[in-house]
Protein backbone atom coordinates (compact mmCIF):
# COMPACT_ATOMS: atom_id res chain seq x y z
CA UNK A 1 0.00 0.00 0.00
CA UNK A 2 2.77 2.45 0.87
CA UNK A 3 4.50 1.84 -2.44
CA UNK A 4 1.25 2.48 -4.32
CA UNK A 5 0.69 5.75 -2.46
CA UNK A 6 4.22 6.92 -3.24
CA UNK A 7 3.90 6.03 -6.93
CA UNK A 8 3.45 9.07 -9.14
CA UNK A 9 0.48 9.55 -11.43
CA UNK A 10 2.68 8.93 -14.48
CA UNK A 11 3.94 5.64 -13.02
CA UNK A 12 0.35 4.49 -12.42
CA UNK A 13 -0.73 5.57 -15.90
CA UNK A 14 2.04 3.65 -17.62
CA UNK A 15 1.56 0.53 -15.48
CA UNK A 16 -2.23 0.29 -15.70
CA UNK A 17 -2.83 1.16 -12.05
CA UNK A 18 -5.29 4.05 -12.48
CA UNK A 19 -8.95 3.71 -11.54
CA UNK A 20 -10.46 7.15 -12.20
CA UNK A 21 -14.22 7.29 -11.88
CA UNK A 22 -15.15 9.24 -15.02
CA UNK A 23 -18.77 8.12 -15.09
CA UNK A 24 -19.35 8.76 -11.39
CA UNK A 25 -18.47 12.45 -11.85
CA UNK A 26 -20.60 13.00 -14.94
CA UNK A 27 -22.51 15.90 -13.36
CA UNK A 28 -19.24 17.68 -12.57
CA UNK A 29 -17.97 17.41 -16.16
CA UNK A 30 -21.30 18.50 -17.62
CA UNK A 31 -21.54 21.45 -15.22
CA UNK A 32 -18.06 22.66 -16.18
CA UNK A 33 -18.85 22.46 -19.88
CA UNK A 34 -22.23 24.15 -19.41
CA UNK A 35 -20.56 27.04 -17.58
CA UNK A 36 -17.97 27.56 -20.33
CA UNK A 37 -20.61 27.34 -23.07
CA UNK A 38 -22.91 29.76 -21.22
CA UNK A 39 -20.11 32.35 -20.96
CA UNK A 40 -19.45 31.98 -24.68
CA UNK A 41 -23.12 32.33 -25.61
CA UNK A 42 -23.44 35.51 -23.53
CA UNK A 43 -20.35 36.91 -25.24
CA UNK A 44 -21.71 36.01 -28.67
CA UNK A 45 -24.99 37.76 -27.94
CA UNK A 46 -23.25 40.79 -26.48
CA UNK A 47 -20.31 41.40 -28.81
CA UNK A 48 -20.30 38.64 -31.44
CA UNK A 49 -17.16 37.47 -33.22
CA UNK A 50 -14.22 39.57 -34.33
CA UNK A 51 -14.35 38.91 -38.07
CA UNK A 52 -11.35 39.67 -40.22
CA UNK A 53 -11.28 41.82 -43.30
CA UNK A 54 -12.09 38.84 -45.54
CA UNK A 55 -15.50 38.48 -43.86
CA UNK A 56 -16.55 42.08 -43.29
CA UNK A 57 -14.67 43.77 -46.13
CA UNK A 58 -12.35 46.77 -45.99
CA UNK A 59 -9.04 48.13 -47.26
CA UNK A 60 -5.57 46.70 -46.66
CA UNK A 61 -2.38 48.80 -46.96
CA UNK A 62 1.06 47.24 -47.01
CA UNK A 63 4.33 49.20 -46.93
CA UNK A 64 7.97 48.14 -46.35
CA UNK A 65 9.09 48.97 -42.81
CA UNK A 66 12.51 49.82 -41.41
CA UNK A 67 14.31 46.61 -40.51
CA UNK A 68 16.37 48.23 -37.71
CA UNK A 69 13.29 49.32 -35.72
CA UNK A 70 11.51 47.04 -33.30
CA UNK A 71 8.03 45.78 -34.11
CA UNK A 72 6.50 47.59 -31.17
CA UNK A 73 8.08 50.89 -32.29
CA UNK A 74 6.75 50.45 -35.85
CA UNK A 75 3.25 49.65 -34.63
CA UNK A 76 3.25 52.54 -32.14
CA UNK A 77 4.28 55.09 -34.75
CA UNK A 78 1.73 53.77 -37.24
CA UNK A 79 -0.99 53.85 -34.57
CA UNK A 80 -0.32 57.52 -33.87
CA UNK A 81 -0.29 58.37 -37.59
CA UNK A 82 -3.61 56.56 -38.21
CA UNK A 83 -5.22 58.17 -35.17
CA UNK A 84 -4.44 61.59 -36.65
CA UNK A 85 -6.50 60.56 -39.71
CA UNK A 86 -9.40 59.20 -37.66
CA UNK A 87 -8.37 55.55 -38.10
CA UNK A 88 -7.41 54.90 -34.49
CA UNK A 89 -9.26 51.54 -34.49
CA UNK A 90 -7.38 50.20 -37.50
CA UNK A 91 -5.72 46.80 -37.21
CA UNK A 92 -1.95 47.25 -37.45
CA UNK A 93 0.54 44.39 -37.75
CA UNK A 94 4.16 43.81 -38.70
CA UNK A 95 4.79 40.81 -40.95
CA UNK A 96 8.30 39.46 -41.39
CA UNK A 97 9.91 37.34 -44.07
CA UNK A 98 13.53 36.81 -43.10
CA UNK A 99 15.08 40.23 -42.50
CA UNK A 100 12.33 42.08 -44.42
CA UNK A 101 9.53 43.73 -42.46
CA UNK A 102 6.17 44.84 -43.83
CA UNK A 103 3.72 47.16 -42.08
CA UNK A 104 0.09 46.11 -42.61
CA UNK A 105 -2.87 48.40 -41.87
CA UNK A 106 -6.49 47.20 -42.16
CA UNK A 107 -9.61 49.30 -41.85
CA UNK A 108 -13.14 49.41 -43.18
CA UNK A 109 -13.89 50.94 -46.57
CA UNK A 110 -13.08 54.63 -46.91
CA UNK A 111 -13.70 57.19 -49.59
CA UNK A 112 -11.07 57.51 -52.38
CA UNK A 113 -9.85 60.78 -50.86
CA UNK A 114 -9.41 59.18 -47.42
CA UNK A 115 -7.57 56.21 -48.94
CA UNK A 116 -5.17 58.56 -50.71
CA UNK A 117 -4.42 60.34 -47.44
CA UNK A 118 -3.68 57.04 -45.69
CA UNK A 119 -1.37 55.98 -48.51
CA UNK A 120 0.55 59.27 -48.35
CA UNK A 121 0.76 59.11 -44.55
CA UNK A 122 2.21 55.58 -44.58
CA UNK A 123 4.73 56.54 -47.29
CA UNK A 124 5.90 59.52 -45.24
CA UNK A 125 6.04 57.41 -42.09
CA UNK A 126 8.35 54.81 -43.63
CA UNK A 127 10.25 57.30 -45.84
CA UNK A 128 9.29 55.69 -49.16
CA UNK A 129 7.40 56.82 -52.22
CA UNK A 130 3.68 56.17 -52.61
CA UNK A 131 4.46 53.60 -55.30
CA UNK A 132 5.88 51.36 -52.57
CA UNK A 133 2.53 51.31 -50.74
CA UNK A 134 0.24 48.49 -51.87
CA UNK A 135 -3.52 49.05 -51.42
CA UNK A 136 -6.11 46.28 -51.77
CA UNK A 137 -9.86 46.61 -51.43
CA UNK A 138 -11.49 43.41 -50.11
CA UNK A 139 -15.22 42.85 -50.37
CA UNK A 140 -17.23 40.78 -47.90
CA UNK A 141 -18.60 38.48 -50.61
CA UNK A 142 -15.56 36.16 -50.52
CA UNK A 143 -15.85 35.71 -46.76
CA UNK A 144 -19.56 34.97 -47.07
CA UNK A 145 -18.83 32.33 -49.71
CA UNK A 146 -16.27 30.69 -47.39
CA UNK A 147 -18.79 30.70 -44.54
CA UNK A 148 -21.46 29.12 -46.69
CA UNK A 149 -19.13 26.36 -47.89
CA UNK A 150 -17.95 25.71 -44.33
CA UNK A 151 -21.55 25.38 -43.17
CA UNK A 152 -22.27 22.90 -45.96
CA UNK A 153 -19.13 20.90 -45.12
CA UNK A 154 -20.12 20.82 -41.45
CA UNK A 155 -23.58 19.42 -42.21
CA UNK A 156 -22.08 16.77 -44.51
CA UNK A 157 -19.59 15.90 -41.77
CA UNK A 158 -22.36 15.35 -39.23
CA UNK A 159 -24.30 13.11 -41.62
CA UNK A 160 -21.25 11.02 -42.53
CA UNK A 161 -20.20 10.61 -38.89
CA UNK A 162 -23.67 9.56 -37.81
CA UNK A 163 -23.95 6.95 -40.55
CA UNK A 164 -20.47 5.51 -39.99
CA UNK A 165 -20.64 5.21 -36.19
CA UNK A 166 -24.19 3.86 -36.31
CA UNK A 167 -23.13 1.03 -38.64
CA UNK A 168 -19.73 0.46 -37.02
CA UNK A 169 -20.98 0.59 -33.43
CA UNK A 170 -24.56 1.73 -32.69
CA UNK A 171 -26.73 4.82 -32.89
CA UNK A 172 -26.31 5.73 -29.23
CA UNK A 173 -22.56 5.98 -29.72
CA UNK A 174 -23.17 8.13 -32.78
CA UNK A 175 -25.45 10.42 -30.77
CA UNK A 176 -22.89 10.83 -27.98
CA UNK A 177 -20.12 11.52 -30.52
CA UNK A 178 -22.18 14.20 -32.29
CA UNK A 179 -22.98 15.86 -28.96
CA UNK A 180 -19.25 15.91 -28.17
CA UNK A 181 -18.48 17.53 -31.55
CA UNK A 182 -21.19 20.17 -31.02
CA UNK A 183 -19.66 20.77 -27.58
CA UNK A 184 -16.28 21.42 -29.24
CA UNK A 185 -17.85 23.85 -31.70
CA UNK A 186 -19.62 25.87 -29.00
CA UNK A 187 -16.57 26.01 -26.73
CA UNK A 188 -14.21 27.04 -29.54
CA UNK A 189 -16.56 29.74 -30.85
CA UNK A 190 -17.08 30.98 -27.30
CA UNK A 191 -13.33 31.23 -26.69
CA UNK A 192 -12.93 33.28 -29.87
CA UNK A 193 -15.76 35.58 -28.88
CA UNK A 194 -14.52 36.18 -25.32
CA UNK A 195 -10.83 36.59 -26.28
CA UNK A 196 -11.63 38.69 -29.37
CA UNK A 197 -9.33 36.59 -31.53
CA UNK A 198 -9.81 37.47 -35.18
CA UNK A 199 -11.77 35.01 -37.30
CA UNK A 200 -10.09 34.56 -40.67
CA UNK A 201 -10.40 31.97 -43.48
CA UNK A 202 -7.42 30.18 -41.91
CA UNK A 203 -9.44 29.95 -38.71
CA UNK A 204 -12.32 28.29 -40.56
CA UNK A 205 -9.99 25.74 -42.19
CA UNK A 206 -8.38 24.91 -38.85
CA UNK A 207 -11.79 24.73 -37.23
CA UNK A 208 -12.96 22.05 -39.66
CA UNK A 209 -9.68 20.18 -39.15
CA UNK A 210 -10.05 19.84 -35.39
CA UNK A 211 -13.46 18.18 -35.73
CA UNK A 212 -11.80 15.17 -37.31
CA UNK A 213 -9.28 14.94 -34.48
CA UNK A 214 -11.99 15.09 -31.83
CA UNK A 215 -13.89 12.31 -33.57
CA UNK A 216 -10.74 10.18 -33.89
CA UNK A 217 -10.09 10.23 -30.15
CA UNK A 218 -13.74 9.40 -29.42
CA UNK A 219 -13.77 6.42 -31.81
CA UNK A 220 -10.63 5.01 -30.14
CA UNK A 221 -12.44 5.05 -26.80
CA UNK A 222 -15.59 3.53 -28.32
CA UNK A 223 -13.60 0.69 -29.85
CA UNK A 224 -12.18 -0.20 -26.42
CA UNK A 225 -15.63 0.01 -24.84
CA UNK A 226 -17.04 -2.37 -27.43
CA UNK A 227 -14.17 -4.80 -26.84
CA UNK A 228 -14.77 -4.82 -23.08
CA UNK A 229 -18.53 -5.10 -23.61
CA UNK A 230 -18.04 -8.34 -25.53
CA UNK A 231 -15.65 -9.60 -22.85
CA UNK A 232 -15.99 -8.72 -19.17
CA UNK A 233 -19.32 -6.93 -19.41
CA UNK A 234 -20.94 -9.86 -21.25
CA UNK A 235 -20.39 -12.07 -18.17
CA UNK A 236 -22.57 -9.78 -16.05
CA UNK A 237 -19.79 -9.01 -13.56
CA UNK A 238 -19.56 -5.32 -14.54
CA UNK A 239 -22.15 -2.62 -15.13
CA UNK A 240 -21.95 -0.62 -18.34
CA UNK A 241 -20.70 2.37 -16.36
CA UNK A 242 -17.91 0.21 -14.90
CA UNK A 243 -17.06 -0.96 -18.41
CA UNK A 244 -16.79 2.65 -19.63
CA UNK A 245 -14.60 3.57 -16.65
CA UNK A 246 -12.34 0.60 -17.31
CA UNK A 247 -12.06 1.41 -21.01
CA UNK A 248 -11.25 5.05 -20.27
CA UNK A 249 -8.48 4.08 -17.85
CA UNK A 250 -7.08 1.64 -20.40
CA UNK A 251 -6.81 4.24 -23.18
CA UNK A 252 -6.12 7.27 -20.97
CA UNK A 253 -2.37 7.19 -21.46
CA UNK A 254 -2.85 6.77 -25.20
CA UNK A 255 -5.16 9.79 -25.33
CA UNK A 256 -2.73 11.92 -23.33
CA UNK A 257 0.22 10.94 -25.52
CA UNK A 258 -1.77 11.56 -28.70
CA UNK A 259 -2.85 15.01 -27.49
CA UNK A 260 0.68 15.98 -26.45
CA UNK A 261 2.17 14.86 -29.75
CA UNK A 262 -0.47 16.85 -31.65
CA UNK A 263 -0.17 19.98 -29.49
CA UNK A 264 3.64 20.28 -29.53
CA UNK A 265 3.94 21.12 -33.26
CA UNK A 266 1.03 23.54 -32.94
CA UNK A 267 2.86 25.37 -30.15
CA UNK A 268 5.93 25.44 -32.39
CA UNK A 269 3.87 27.05 -35.14
CA UNK A 270 2.55 29.68 -32.74
CA UNK A 271 5.79 30.46 -30.90
CA UNK A 272 8.34 30.14 -33.71
CA UNK A 273 6.27 30.75 -36.83
CA UNK A 274 4.06 33.54 -35.55
CA UNK A 275 5.97 35.41 -32.86
CA UNK A 276 9.57 34.71 -33.86
CA UNK A 277 9.18 34.84 -37.65
CA UNK A 278 6.16 37.14 -37.84
CA UNK A 279 4.00 34.83 -39.95
CA UNK A 280 0.57 36.04 -38.80
CA UNK A 281 -1.28 33.68 -41.13
CA UNK A 282 0.23 30.82 -39.13
CA UNK A 283 -0.99 32.49 -35.95
CA UNK A 284 -4.61 32.40 -37.10
CA UNK A 285 -4.32 28.76 -38.17
CA UNK A 286 -2.31 27.55 -35.16
CA UNK A 287 -4.43 29.31 -32.57
CA UNK A 288 -7.63 27.68 -33.80
CA UNK A 289 -5.92 24.29 -33.87
CA UNK A 290 -4.63 24.69 -30.32
CA UNK A 291 -8.02 25.62 -28.89
CA UNK A 292 -9.74 22.87 -30.85
CA UNK A 293 -7.26 20.14 -29.89
CA UNK A 294 -7.58 20.92 -26.19
CA UNK A 295 -11.36 21.01 -26.41
CA UNK A 296 -11.52 17.81 -28.47
CA UNK A 297 -9.32 15.90 -26.03
CA UNK A 298 -11.54 17.03 -23.15
CA UNK A 299 -14.83 16.15 -24.85
CA UNK A 300 -13.77 12.64 -25.88
CA UNK A 301 -12.96 11.78 -22.25
CA UNK A 302 -15.40 13.82 -20.18
CA UNK A 303 -18.40 14.29 -22.49
CA UNK A 304 -18.81 11.51 -25.08
CA UNK A 305 -18.06 8.49 -22.88
CA UNK A 306 -20.04 9.55 -19.75
CA UNK A 307 -22.99 10.49 -21.98
CA UNK A 308 -22.83 7.07 -23.63
CA UNK A 309 -22.88 5.40 -20.19
CA UNK A 310 -26.00 7.39 -19.26
CA UNK A 311 -27.79 6.26 -22.43
CA UNK A 312 -26.80 2.60 -22.12
CA UNK A 313 -27.53 2.26 -18.39
CA UNK A 314 -31.21 2.88 -19.17
CA UNK A 315 -31.45 -0.24 -21.29
CA UNK A 316 -33.27 -3.09 -19.46
CA UNK A 317 -30.31 -5.46 -19.77
CA UNK A 318 -27.76 -3.18 -18.15
CA UNK A 319 -30.27 -1.85 -15.63
CA UNK A 320 -30.86 -5.45 -14.47
CA UNK A 321 -27.13 -6.10 -14.21
CA UNK A 322 -26.65 -2.99 -12.09
CA UNK A 323 -29.49 -3.94 -9.75
CA UNK A 324 -28.11 -7.45 -9.31
CA UNK A 325 -24.58 -6.25 -8.60
CA UNK A 326 -25.76 -3.57 -6.18
CA UNK A 327 -28.00 -6.04 -4.34
CA UNK A 328 -25.01 -8.34 -3.82
CA UNK A 329 -22.89 -5.48 -2.52
CA UNK A 330 -20.47 -5.80 -5.40
CA UNK A 331 -20.56 -2.19 -6.56
CA UNK A 332 -17.30 -0.51 -5.60
CA UNK A 333 -14.42 1.52 -6.97
CA UNK A 334 -13.61 1.27 -10.69
CA UNK A 335 -11.27 -1.50 -11.77
CA UNK A 336 -7.73 -0.75 -12.81
CA UNK A 337 -6.54 -2.12 -16.17
CA UNK A 338 -4.21 -4.48 -14.27
CA UNK A 339 -7.13 -5.85 -12.24
CA UNK A 340 -9.19 -6.26 -15.40
CA UNK A 341 -6.41 -8.38 -16.86
CA UNK A 342 -6.77 -10.72 -13.84
CA UNK A 343 -10.51 -11.00 -14.46
CA UNK A 344 -9.99 -11.68 -18.14
CA UNK A 345 -7.58 -14.48 -17.21
CA UNK A 346 -10.24 -16.31 -15.18
CA UNK A 347 -9.84 -14.58 -11.83
CA UNK A 348 -12.72 -13.53 -9.61
CA UNK A 349 -14.00 -10.51 -7.73
CA UNK A 350 -14.00 -11.05 -3.94
CA UNK A 351 -17.11 -10.23 -1.97
CA UNK A 352 -15.31 -7.72 0.24
CA UNK A 353 -14.59 -5.41 -2.69
CA UNK A 354 -10.84 -6.01 -2.65
CA UNK A 355 -8.63 -6.55 -5.69
CA UNK A 356 -9.48 -9.45 -8.01
CA UNK A 357 -8.08 -12.86 -7.18
CA UNK A 358 -6.17 -14.93 -9.67
CA UNK A 359 -7.38 -18.44 -10.45
CA UNK A 360 -6.73 -20.78 -7.53
CA UNK A 361 -6.04 -17.92 -5.12
CA UNK A 362 -7.99 -17.09 -2.01
CA UNK A 363 -7.82 -14.61 0.85
CA UNK A 364 -6.06 -15.00 4.15
CA UNK A 365 -5.99 -13.06 7.37
CA UNK A 366 -3.21 -12.31 9.81
CA UNK A 367 -3.90 -15.65 11.56
CA UNK A 368 -2.77 -17.50 8.43
CA UNK A 369 0.70 -16.07 8.65
CA UNK A 370 0.18 -13.43 5.96
CA UNK A 371 -1.08 -9.87 5.68
CA UNK A 372 -4.80 -9.27 5.84
CA UNK A 373 -6.33 -9.27 2.37
CA UNK A 374 -3.19 -10.68 0.71
CA UNK A 375 -3.76 -13.21 -2.02
CA UNK A 376 -2.55 -16.67 -0.97
CA UNK A 377 -3.18 -20.18 -2.28
CA UNK A 378 -6.64 -21.29 -1.18
CA UNK A 379 -6.83 -24.14 1.33
CA UNK A 380 -9.66 -26.65 1.61
CA UNK A 381 -11.91 -26.37 4.63
CA UNK A 382 -11.62 -28.88 7.44
CA UNK A 383 -13.12 -32.17 6.32
CA UNK A 384 -13.87 -30.88 2.89
CA UNK A 385 -11.83 -33.48 0.97
CA UNK A 386 -11.85 -36.13 3.66
CA UNK A 387 -11.72 -39.64 2.21
CA UNK A 388 -10.58 -38.44 -1.19
CA UNK A 389 -7.21 -39.18 -2.59
CA UNK A 390 -5.06 -36.12 -2.89
CA UNK A 391 -2.21 -35.57 -5.24
CA UNK A 392 0.99 -37.09 -3.76
CA UNK A 393 3.82 -34.78 -3.02
CA UNK A 394 7.07 -35.36 -4.85
CA UNK A 395 8.86 -38.26 -3.15
CA UNK A 396 5.98 -39.05 -0.80
CA UNK A 397 5.45 -42.67 -2.02
CA UNK A 398 9.09 -43.66 -2.33
CA UNK A 399 10.15 -46.59 -0.04
CA UNK A 400 12.67 -45.76 2.62
CA UNK A 401 16.05 -47.15 1.55
CA UNK A 402 17.61 -49.77 3.90
CA UNK A 403 21.17 -49.39 5.00
CA UNK A 404 23.55 -51.63 3.13
CA UNK A 405 25.69 -54.19 5.04
CA UNK A 406 29.37 -54.04 4.52
CA UNK A 407 30.88 -57.26 3.16
CA UNK A 408 33.67 -58.87 5.12
CA UNK A 409 36.78 -59.68 3.25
Amino acid sequence: MNEQKKASIWHRLYHGETAFDFVGRTKVWFAMSALVIAIGVVSLIGQGLNYGIDFKGGTLWEVPAAAHQSDSKIVSDARSAMAALGLGEAKIQVARAGSTKTLRVQFKHQSPEAQTKVTQKLADLEHVTTNKVNKNDVGPSWGKAVTKKARTALIAFFIAVTIYISFRFEWKMALAAIVAVIHDILVTVGVYSVSRFEVTPATVVAFLTILGYSLYDTVVVYDKIEENTRGLSASGRLTYGDTVNLSMNQVLMRSINTSLVAIMPILSVLVIGSYALGAHALQDFGLALLVGLLTGAYSSIFIASPLLAMLKEREPRYATIRQRIVSKGGAGAPLTPAAAAVLAGGGSLPADGGPPLRPGMGRTTDDDGGRAGQAQPSRPAAGQNRGKASAPRPGANRPTPRPRKKKRR
